[in-house]
């Protein structure tokens, strides 16, 4: 990807396609679509990347929109003059749920899984922005959820849909790069130490700040939370990482297969027992209202049917692997680098694109084998096409779930301050059975999943 390319414009680049694709029937009758009909979609969380992602939807019908910041969301419902409007989702799902097909879910993190959880309970299919959601355990039963009900699902991690991460995951598939025993994620962007804020000035015109808080337990509104800082604090994001891990630590996923270890069924080789991920963090500080500057983490991934057990390190904030793990390649800001007995497949861009084959002379004339994965007609086409009746989104759930509880351990790693022993089945920690409430945490009354 072109260094002046910014995350919005990949974004709305990723979503090309989604005109020309085949129209079905939708879910409002559980049935096939019939030809040209359009899904009924509503948006929760309406502005910044809601708006990126309204505009990746191509054409559908836009019935409803749903932002607790009626002021900030007022530019945005002039473009959709036809869609009602609310400031709690839970109203909208009371007034409306006969009325819409699928729910794109672009709220801060706090929020995203009580509404995605809510509207698939409803039948509807469901877009959610990465890191899927604020802890483990609401991630595991956001994908457990869309598994029950049957719905169409895709993670908001938009790389899924390029060449490049799509190629570097059939070469490691194909044998390429031999047998994949280690990886490396490093994220350039940190955190750091912030206290709560003491002042309470008054809440602005227009927003509804106990919506916003949602599950969050109640605090005074502060400019420092709302509407840009939120991703910083553990109240209500998954810090740095959790901005940008799920994007870069992709290609890695589905390199590795990682996601095998949630569904033991699938490998070909049945594990005897309950595979177990073994997690170490280090962070620069724990403080308790924001997430670390600097984090690495050493997880050690078991067998996944045949494939070999991998040790994969993540460094965020500005620790990078030793430099012969690039076998002669520059250091970069970003990176993904899956390395096997043959060499390695990396990528430079936090959205893995960029795929280079390492060392650069061993690979200088390979010919790349015929694709073995379809490829994309956008990242949000996938997902319309899906709830369509098309194939399964590349990025859905099933994927994405365990995409981001692996983003997710880090931080719970970090703050058990000792190693932890996660059973991805059970959605425990086996091993200090007192970090357990690590994984999520209460909500105050009113909300649920």
């Amino acid at each position: 990807m072109p260094a002046h390319l910014n995350r919005r414009k990949f974004i709305q680049a990723s979503a090309l396609g989604a005109a020309g694709i085949v129209i079905l029937k939708n879910s409002r009758s559980v049935a096939a679509y019939a030809a040209n009909e359009k899904l009924h979609i509503a948006s929760i969380g309406c502005c910044g990347q809601g708006e990126a992602n309204l505009g990746g939807l191509g054409g559908e019908n836009i019935v409803a929109l749903c932002d607790a910041d009626e002021c900030r969301a007022d530019p945005v419902a002039k473009r959709f003059p036809q869609a009602k409007r609310y400031a709690d989702f839970r109203r909208m799902f009371d007034d409306m749920q006969r009325q819409i097909d699928a729910v794109v879910v672009s709220t801060p993190d706090h929020t995203h899984a009580v509404a995605a959880v809510a509207a698939m309970k409803l039948g509807k299919h469901v877009y959610c922005e990465k890191p899927l959601a604020r802890t483990v355990h609401e991630v595991r039963m956001m994908r457990l959820t869309a598994l029950e009900r049957n719905v169409v699902t895709q993670m908001g991690n938009q790389g899924s849909a390029t060449e490049d991460l799509r190629r570097g995951v059939e070469l490691a598939w194909a044998g390429t790069m031999g047998d994949l025993r280690e990886a490396h994620i490093w994220l350039a962007n940190g955190d750091g130490p912030r206290d709560r804020p003491k002042d309470e000035p008054p809440v602005p015109p227009g927003l509804h700040w106990d919506l916003w808080l949602g599950p969050t337990p109640e605090r005074p509104y502060n400019p420092a939370y709302v509407p840009g800082s939120w991703r910083a604090w553990r109240a209500f994001g998954s810090g740095s990482g959790g901005d940008m891990g799920c994007h870069t630590i992709n290609m890695a996923v589905r390199a590795l297969k990682l996601d095998l270890l949630w569904k033991p069924e699938d490998m070909a080789a049945k594990p005897k027992k309950p595979a177990v991920i073994r997690v170490e963090a280090e962070a620069s500080e724990i403080h308790p209202e924001t997430y670390p500057r600097r984090i690495v983490a050493k997880f050690d991934f078991p067998a996944r049917g045949n494939l070999p057990p991998v040790k994969l390190t993540w460094y965020n904030g500005g620790p990078k692997p030793p430099k012969d793990v690039l076998l002669g390649h520059t250091m970069t800001e970003w990176g993904c680098l899956v390395k096997g007995t043959q060499g390695a497949i990396f990528t430079s861009c936090p959205w893995n694109t960029r795929l280079e084959l390492l060392p650069k002379a061993k690979f200088q004339n390979f010919k790349l084998p015929a694709p073995t994965i379809a490829r994309s007609p956008g990242h949000h086409a996938e997902w319309i096409g899906g709830c369509k009746g098309g194939p399964k989104p590349f990025s859905n759930f099933e994927v994405g779930g365990p995409t981001a509880e692996i983003v997710q351990l880090v931080h719970v790693a970090s703050l058990a301050r000792q190693p932890i022993e996660y059973d991805p089945m059970a959605g425990m920690i086996v091993n200090c059975p007192e970090a357990n409430p690590l994984l999520h945490r209460e909500y105050r009354s009113g909300w649920t999943l």
